[in-house]
């Protein structure tokens, strides 16, 4: 499959419709769009976050591009309906799960064991990791919210899988978001309990 972008504007989209691989046109503000909208924001995060590691965080980086690598055939796979899906196109099954389950140990190995919930920061890369977590969260949501709408029109698109994907991405950015602190010797920040806090 190649492409040829030769041009950003099209003014296709300026009466608030977007075509879906294929051809299909759908409202920008259907749960479709938005899931793989935000999809997109995760992947424009990774990048940033990429930018942010050091030499001490470096072993990240080809995770994190393998991880932009998929995300883009992931927003692929939301966006084409059953009757156009791409010849050849990556979809989301039970090994790349497994892939971002084993980076989870891989990464975790080592790590202390919490005894309390941590709060996001502790360095900038730490905290744009955990951003990019809770917009990883958010394209969940957005996934499952646009499979009910696909059930109820009997026209889903997405793997079942997807979800648990984006799932366990998000697991795989939390404890990255550790190990880089620890890699370059800082501590989680931890939540207190209310009643253990000091009151100014």
């Amino acid at each position: 499959m190649s492409f040829k972008i030769n041009r950003v504007y099209t003014r296709s989209g300026d009466d608030g419709r977007t075509a879906l691989v294929g051809g299909a046109k759908v409202l920008k503000s259907s749960a479709q769009v938005c899931a793989y909208g935000e999809i997109d924001e995760l992947n424009s995060l990774l990048g940033l976050v990429r930018c942010e590691l050091t030499q001490a965080t470096q072993a990240l980086d080809p995770v994190l591009e393998g991880f932009q690598q998929e995300l883009f055939d992931v927003g692929a796979e939301i966006a084409s309906p059953p009757d156009a899906v791409p010849k050849g196109m990556w979809r989301v099954d039970e090994p790349a799960i497994k892939r971002l389950e084993a980076c989870c140990d891989e990464f975790g190995q080592g790590l202390p064991e919490l005894d309390s919930f941590i709060l996001p920061g502790g360095s900038r890369l730490a905290s744009l990791l955990h951003l990019a977590r809770t917009v990883c969260r958010r394209a969940e949501r957005s996934i499952v919210e646009m499979k009910c709408a696909q059930e109820e029109q009997q026209g889903a698109t997405a793997s079942a899988e997807v979800g648990k994907y984006m799932n366990r991405m998000s697991d795989a950015l939390f404890v990255m978001a550790r190990w880089a602190l620890q890699a370059e010797g800082r501590e989680s920040p931890l939540w207190v309990q209310a009643s253990k806090r000091k009151q100014s």
